[in-house]
């Protein structure tokens, strides 16, 4: 992948929930490289979030949704600097339990928009995005998608003790190949606890509107699933739907292994212009 290009050692500091890893450069004369182009389209997609995302406590109108669903769903690894051979994933490369990258290509107080790498078989457990409108776009790879909604959102994630189970409708639990349609969920709706496992070597870019933001009440929370008759002795009871299909959510501490790895962001960068 072109974004790894000339990097020889790698360690691993952790921040948070997200490990960077420091590289060292090989030693060697320096050139003078030309910056790459900003594709088109990553900057379309930039300039279109600017002007939908107003802020925490807003979601996107059904036009605005659309307009960045069409932008997204046209978008190629070529357009944030990745090749399809996938070098970044070679099995070689992969020791131990494999470990989820992510990169930010933009952050701002309104939106972001970061990438996943995810080698075959790595998981990225059951979470939620309070209070956030998400797109994601599989740029690469085969990746199982479950997703769940709270069936009584009115309750928020504060109100309810971690360790309590908490009822939910599952919204997808499928296999995406890309190209594929971009996925959106919103703040009570569209499987907004999703979990990616990743069957081939995967990217995927994700447009979060507001970011994550611990001081601004937007922190990431973690769960296991139970299926809802494994539980359910008949004092529960939920007006079904044909074909719906439940789960008992526990809210858990973050799995260790499922600690991410940030690097720096190397692909086209986006041109900042004013609005």
């Amino acid at each position: 992948m072109t974004m790894e290009a000339g990097l020889v050692e790698h360690r691993r500091d952790t921040v948070g929930y997200v490990s960077k890893i420091i590289r060292k450069k090989r030693c060697r004369r320096r050139t003078k490289r030309l910056a790459p182009s900003v594709p088109m389209t990553l900057q379309r997609l930039f300039v279109s979030c600017r002007d939908v995302f107003k802020g925490p406590g807003t979601v996107p109108s059904p036009s605005d949704v659309q307009k960045l669903c069409h932008i997204l769903d046209n978008m190629m690894p070529e357009d944030v600097g990745l090749s399809r051979d996938l070098q970044f994933f070679k099995q070689s490369a992969v020791k131990g339990i494999p470990r989820v990258t992510t990169t930010t290509i933009y952050k701002c107080d309104n939106f972001s928009l970061c990438i996943f790498f995810l080698p075959a078989t790595a998981v990225i457990p059951l979470h939620n995005h309070p209070g956030m409108t998400v797109f994601s776009k599989l740029l690469l790879g085969n990746m199982h998608i479950k997703a769940y909604d709270w069936v009584d959102p009115a309750n928020s994630d504060d109100s309810v003790p971690p360790s309590q189970l908490r009822l939910a409708r599952l919204k997808a639990n499928t296999v995406f190949k890309a190209p594929c349609d971009t996925s959106v969920l919103y703040p009570t709706s569209g499987g907004n606890i999703h979990a990616f496992t990743a069957i081939t070597p995967c990217a995927v870019l994700d447009v979060l509107g507001p970011p994550y933001s611990e001081e601004d009440g937007r922190d990431c929370s973690y769960y296991k699933d139970t299926p809802y008759n494994a539980l359910s002795n008949g004092e529960t009871e939920v007006a079904t739907k044909e074909g719906e299909c439940y789960g008992w959510l526990e809210e858990i501490e973050m799995p260790k292994e499922s600690e991410m790895d940030g690097i720096p962001y190397l692909g086209p960068q986006i041109i900042e212009i004013s609005s």
